[in-house]
């Protein structure tokens, strides 16, 4: 069955590639435009002060996890002022995270954006809740919304809801859980039925637990793991949320790739280290 789906994915990458290079070049086009007005003393482009990218770190295991930051949900209905963005240099972008229940989504994400603070996330619909990330690049702001899907069966109702004007998509599994890395293809075929042109990234999760299990397992799940993101035309990550293994690393990637910046991280594919397979 996972070769079906594998064949289905191939053929419909040809047009995702034609949408993705359509979506590129718009991007230049609005990014150089941006930079041209700026030189007028009436205007000035948001992206315009977007000119280079900060260098990824590589990420460094610790003797010991660092504590998980305390999530706390709130309507989307409170008021909060704080979320108001009006600022000519704010760029807003939403990225999805989808993926099987249980699997550490909600761990990655307050990792991502706590940095051991505590983190609000706001619910948005039953199954769906999302929370905020502003980085500052060259002067400019870029916010990230950040939409993290329950995954239970229930929540794939909301599938449209969650990858709709996304940028970016991250596809997250267990890598202690072989069947949720299969459950990837078919998150990615129902999530490219409503979004085309967002980039695709693999994460799986979990890493420490992973180099616990035997070598020969751990071979074949990387494998099986690249195998798919090679299908899916999407760049793969190992990650950790409790050790904070390539958790910044792919939203730098993330963010290099959407602003045509420089991308200095080299592939990793040593087996018993967290993979880089892109």
């Amino acid at each position: 069955m996972a070769q079906s789906c594998l064949k289905i994915v191939r053929l419909n990458n040809l047009r995702n590639r034609v949408n993705r290079r359509i979506l590129i070049l718009r991007r230049f086009t609005r990014l150089l435009w941006s930079r041209i007005v700026a030189f007028s003393p009436k205007k000035s482009g948001r992206y315009s002060l977007l000119s280079r990218a900060a260098t990824p770190s590589p990420s460094v295991s610790r003797p010991q996890p660092p504590p998980i930051p305390v999530v706390r949900r709130r309507s989307v209905h409170e008021h909060d002022n704080s979320h108001r963005r009006s600022d000519s240099d704010l760029v807003s972008l939403k990225i999805s995270l989808l993926g099987d229940p249980q699997i550490g989504k909600t761990c990655f994400l307050a990792k991502y954006v706590g940095e051991e603070k505590e983190v609000e996330m706001r619910e948005l619909e039953e199954g769906i809740t999302c929370t905020d990330k502003m980085l500052s690049m060259g002067g400019a702001r870029i916010s990230y919304n950040i939409w993290d899907l329950e995954g239970a069966e229930r929540s794939r109702d909301q599938i449209p809801m969650a990858c709709k004007d996304s940028v970016a998509i991250l596809f997250m599994f267990d890598l202690t859980s072989r069947c949720t890395l299969n459950s990837v293809i078919s998150w990615y075929q129902q999530a490219r039925k409503f979004n085309q042109t967002a980039i695709p990234v693999m994460v799986g999760t979990k890493f420490d637990e992973f180099i616990q299990l035997p070598i020969d397992l751990q071979w074949a799940i990387a494998s099986q793991a690249r195998t798919y993101a090679k299908a899916l035309n999407a760049t793969l990550f190992f990650s950790s949320a409790s050790y904070n293994i390539n958790v910044n690393k792919i939203f730098k990637f993330v963010t290099a790739k959407l602003f045509d910046l420089p991308w200095t991280v080299e592939r990793n594919l040593t087996i018993g280290e967290p993979l880089i397979d892109f």
